[in-house]
């Protein structure tokens, strides 16, 4: 009777161990992820999410992980320039999530009163640079160099809407060139547009993120902007306050901060604001 008894003490202290064990394991799991895997098995839920153009390739790599411990969402992105995403969101898009390239554009929706404030928060830092075809024979080192006769025509994005273009208008006014840089400019509809006239050399030159400009093998690098004359690149994002599924929503915006997330941010070249 004791040998069984002893026999059942040894097998629940076992289990009771085991599952000790296991839950410890469980903790140190990304509290994000576990609230996306508890998720899996509810209602399907599908997130539409206007981000800016240059987070392209990079987000279609976070849908693919997102969607594997949150099997109930289904992400959609629409991409484009900040300041058009933001017009389509003020005229009603049905959007969930707006991830812009600037405070300007997320600062006049959330005046707007269309963000859920409470869920918005920097992101991503990204940095500005100028570029030439691979074949340029241009010579060129610097911003300053854009002020030169050979320099004919520049790509940068429409200030008025892009935020690529505001930063290089902005860079350009702080180093006392713009009067001369603003007439050889081609404005872009989006970054990603600036990027291609550059790569097909169709421009000499153009001003670009670090994180487009990485993910080619067309253009040169010439220079980052210089510190003292840009402002940071801050990308910032939030729930739109139209939104049916904020909660889901919200948990995205979570999972974007997780070590999963941040490691695929960092692979294309963004830093974490």
């Amino acid at each position: 009777m004791k040998k069984l008894f002893f026999f059942f003490f040894t097998i629940c202290l076992g289990l009771l161990l085991f599952g000790c064990s296991n839950q410890k394991s469980i903790s140190a799991k990304d509290k994000t992820e576990m609230k996306a895997v508890a998720d899996v098995g509810s209602e399907n839920v599908e997130l539409t999410i206007a981000a800016a153009a240059s987070l392209i390739d990079v987000t279609a790599e976070i849908a693919k992980e997102y969607e594997k411990i949150a099997d109930n969402v289904k992400l959609h992105f629409t991409y484009g320039s900040s300041g058009s995403l933001q017009v389509q969101i003020e005229q009603g898009a049905p959007v969930d999530i707006f991830i812009s390239a600037a405070q300007k554009q997320m600062d006049a929706l959330d005046k707007g009163g269309l963000i859920l404030s409470d869920t918005r928060a920097n992101l991503l830092e990204n940095k500005l640079m100028l570029i030439t075809p691979k074949d340029s024979k241009i010579n060129i080192k610097s911003f300053l160099d854009l002020t030169e006769e050979k320099v004919k025509k520049i790509a940068i994005g429409d200030p008025s809407s892009v935020p690529a273009g505001e930063y290089a208008k902005n860079v350009c006014t702080n180093l006392r060139i713009w009067d001369r840089v603003k007439e050889k400019c081609n404005m872009g509809t989006d970054v990603r547009q600036v990027l291609t006239w550059v790569e097909t050399g169709d421009v000499d030159c153009g001003i670009v993120y670090k994180t487009d400009a990485a993910k080619t093998n067309k253009i040169t690098i010439v220079c980052e902007a210089p510190a003292d004359s840009a402002e940071k690149i801050i990308y910032p994002v939030s729930v739109l306050k139209n939104s049916k599924h904020a909660s889901e929503a919200t948990d995205f915006i979570d999972f974007l901060k997780t070590d999963k997330a941040i490691g695929l941010f960092e692979k294309y070249g963004f830093s974490m604001a």
